[in-house]
Protein backbone atom coordinates (compact mmCIF):
# COMPACT_ATOMS: atom_id res chain seq x y z
CA UNK A 1 0.00 0.00 0.00
CA UNK A 2 1.66 3.38 -1.07
CA UNK A 3 1.26 6.30 1.03
CA UNK A 4 0.97 10.19 0.22
CA UNK A 5 2.65 12.59 2.17
CA UNK A 6 2.95 16.35 2.36
CA UNK A 7 6.50 18.06 2.41
CA UNK A 8 6.29 19.17 5.75
CA UNK A 9 4.76 15.78 6.92
CA UNK A 10 7.89 13.97 4.95
CA UNK A 11 10.34 16.58 6.43
CA UNK A 12 9.21 15.88 9.79
CA UNK A 13 8.98 12.49 9.94
CA UNK A 14 11.35 11.37 7.28
CA UNK A 15 12.92 8.30 9.06
CA UNK A 16 8.72 6.71 8.68
CA UNK A 17 8.71 7.85 5.20
CA UNK A 18 11.96 5.84 4.21
CA UNK A 19 10.55 2.66 6.70
CA UNK A 20 7.11 2.94 5.13
CA UNK A 21 8.75 2.73 1.68
CA UNK A 22 10.69 -0.28 2.50
CA UNK A 23 7.72 -2.03 3.75
CA UNK A 24 5.27 -0.66 2.06
CA UNK A 25 6.38 0.74 -1.19
CA UNK A 26 6.67 3.84 -3.06
CA UNK A 27 5.84 6.69 -1.03
CA UNK A 28 4.64 10.03 -2.69
CA UNK A 29 5.24 13.60 -1.60
CA UNK A 30 3.08 16.09 -2.40
CA UNK A 31 3.49 20.52 -2.32
CA UNK A 32 0.18 22.04 -2.72
CA UNK A 33 -1.77 18.66 -3.36
CA UNK A 34 0.47 18.05 -6.72
CA UNK A 35 2.72 14.63 -6.66
CA UNK A 36 6.31 16.88 -6.36
CA UNK A 37 8.51 13.40 -5.67
CA UNK A 38 8.08 9.33 -5.01
CA UNK A 39 10.57 7.87 -2.25
CA UNK A 40 11.13 4.47 -3.52
CA UNK A 41 13.39 1.70 -1.20
CA UNK A 42 16.51 1.25 -3.17
CA UNK A 43 16.67 -2.46 -3.91
CA UNK A 44 13.31 -1.62 -5.64
CA UNK A 45 14.96 1.09 -7.61
CA UNK A 46 18.09 -0.91 -8.36
CA UNK A 47 15.79 -3.44 -9.63
CA UNK A 48 13.86 -1.22 -11.67
CA UNK A 49 16.51 0.58 -13.10
CA UNK A 50 18.65 -2.39 -14.02
CA UNK A 51 19.27 -2.55 -17.59
CA UNK A 52 19.06 -5.89 -19.53
CA UNK A 53 20.38 -6.45 -23.08
CA UNK A 54 22.36 -4.32 -25.43
CA UNK A 55 20.53 -1.51 -27.48
CA UNK A 56 21.34 -3.87 -30.30
CA UNK A 57 19.32 -6.72 -28.69
CA UNK A 58 16.62 -3.48 -27.86
CA UNK A 59 16.38 -2.75 -31.68
CA UNK A 60 16.54 -6.43 -33.09
CA UNK A 61 13.29 -7.31 -30.51
CA UNK A 62 11.55 -4.47 -31.42
CA UNK A 63 7.67 -5.24 -32.42
CA UNK A 64 8.23 -2.63 -35.09
CA UNK A 65 10.98 -4.56 -36.83
CA UNK A 66 8.87 -6.57 -39.05
CA UNK A 67 6.59 -3.51 -39.67
CA UNK A 68 7.43 -2.43 -43.19
CA UNK A 69 8.51 1.25 -41.53
CA UNK A 70 10.91 2.66 -44.05
CA UNK A 71 13.08 5.43 -43.61
CA UNK A 72 15.37 7.49 -45.67
CA UNK A 73 18.62 9.37 -45.59
CA UNK A 74 19.29 12.52 -46.61
CA UNK A 75 21.89 12.86 -48.70
CA UNK A 76 22.97 16.65 -47.95
CA UNK A 77 26.18 17.61 -47.58
CA UNK A 78 27.86 17.40 -44.12
CA UNK A 79 27.79 20.69 -42.20
CA UNK A 80 30.93 22.52 -41.52
CA UNK A 81 32.25 22.75 -37.76
CA UNK A 82 34.85 24.65 -36.74
CA UNK A 83 37.37 23.27 -34.90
Amino acid sequence: MAGSWTVAEAKARFSEVLDRAGRDGPQTVTRHGRPTAVIVDADEWERRARRTGTLAEFFANSPLKDSGLQTTRRRDRARKVRL
